[in-house]
């Protein structure tokens, strides 16, 4: 620095800002872990390590394990569940009367895929977090509170879409639909494997072209 040089500072981080990031980076870490473990392969103590923090400093946000898991759940599922009910409430508005199962389909499926794609590892983390805990019992409880909403609202416009089948045969197609949904999340690189590197796991633009295409088709052979 010469001579008469002002000495650049950083302005001082107020202590609310500083809890704020402490609390994002534990939050990041525990979706990470989460996402490649579950929640029972994971323990305070794991994310207390690779945040660089001792574990105490975890109990000062979250009571317990289960805490921390409902928060990382809650943190970007807001986001998700807003952008799909509001596709699926545009569609319904412009389709009118005559809503089709893949019109549907693509607000509801598309929306999600645009918004892991687009929103770079965290979110593809969070992806892979949501696909791997869904079949648990945690996992199962914060799906229903948090995204029954837009999943009926996709249903409602199912039924509009095909009002001569039956309830059952909508929701059996949904729950179809869910499965290969998570599997797509999950990213495992089975596909990869399979194909010799002909697909990949994590080219949702892939996906997204031929996703809801294919599972309309399997809903209009649904017909009891």
């Amino acid at each position: 620095m010469k001579p008469g040089e002002a000495t650049a500072k950083r302005p001082r981080r107020s202590k609310a800002e500083q809890r704020a990031e402490s609390l994002e980076q534990i939050l990041d870490a525990a979706e990470y872990l989460f996402s490649k473990n579950g929640f029972y392969g994971v323990t305070l103590r794991d994310v207390a390590e690779r945040v660089g923090i001792h574990t105490t400093l975890l109990h000062y946000y979250f009571e317990d394990k289960r805490d921390l898991f409902q928060a990382v759940f809650e943190r970007r599922a807001g986001t998700t569940r807003q952008r799909r009910m509001e596709a699926l409430e545009k569609y319904e508005a412009e389709a009118g009367d005559h809503p089709t199962v893949e019109g549907a389909l693509r607000a509801f499926l598309d929306t999600d895929l645009d918004l892991y794609r687009e929103g770079g590892e965290q979110w593809m983390n969070y992806a892979a977090f949501v696909a791997r805990v869904s079949n648990t019992h945690e996992g199962a409880e914060m799906m229903q509170i948090l995204f029954d909403p837009v999943v009926l609202k996709l249903v409602k416009l199912l039924k509009r879409a095909l009002p001569d089948y039956t309830e059952e045969d909508i929701f059996w197609g949904y729950h179809f639909v869910t499965g290969a949904l998570m599997n797509t999340l999950a990213r495992t690189g089975r596909i990869d494997h399979l194909s010799g590197g002909l697909c990949r796991s994590d080219d949702f633009e892939a996906i997204k072209r031929r996703m809801a295409k294919f599972m309309a088709a399997g809903f209009l052979t649904l017909k009891s």
